[in-house]
């Protein structure tokens, strides 16, 4: 796994093997960083990361210059894998969170400018994410829902969704709250 661009461009992080998750590709990354570019100021935007696993997708929002990044997953080994990258990249502003993903967003009280979520593609209620986002008002004005997908869920009848990415097997569904 490597960081795509920003102030850790280029800097590779060892995965330990036995870590249940499955990373986002460094070429679908790449390509939806290529998307938010265009679209997003990463300078002083707040970020929740949901489903973390690695912690890949934070640290490429902090490496672009994101004030604050909280990555929430349920998985010990995956914070602690986490834990360890911010004493090695001497991070103050990613936040770990062992929690439920579903249990951390009905407790939720932040407000956020970017929401990415990368659950399992065969978890059960992974199409129930937008809906529970947008009902809990964390998404700040203007902010965006990323949420990394299989090819069999479909949000395109949500009405906050603005258009589908596809790269290779990985889907990501981009929606926007005005």
């Amino acid at each position: 796994m490597r960081v795509v661009s920003g102030t850790y461009k280029s800097r590779r992080i060892n995965v330990p093997a036995n870590l249940p998750v499955r990373p986002t590709t460094d070429f679908a990354k790449e390509s939806l960083f290529n998307i938010l570019n265009n679209r997003i100021d990463f300078e002083e935007t707040s970020v929740l990361d949901l489903f973390a696993g690695t912690g890949s997708i934070s640290l490429e929002f902090i490496s672009r210059g994101a004030k604050d990044v909280f990555c929430v997953d349920v998985n010990f080994r995956c914070i602690k894998f986490i834990k360890k990258i911010i004493e090695e990249f001497k991070l103050e502003n990613l936040h770990p969170v062992n929690k439920n993903v579903f249990l951390y967003l009905n407790y939720c009280k932040n407000k956020f400018d970017i929401i990415f979520a990368d659950p399992p593609y065969d978890m059960k209620g992974v199409e129930t994410i937008p809906k529970i986002v947008f009902s809990k008002n964390i998404l700040n004005k203007n902010g965006w829902l990323i949420v990394e997908h299989s090819s069999k869920i479909n949000f395109s009848q949500h009405q906050h969704f603005r258009e589908l990415r596809k790269y290779g097997k990985v889907n990501f569904s981009l929606f926007y709250f005005e």
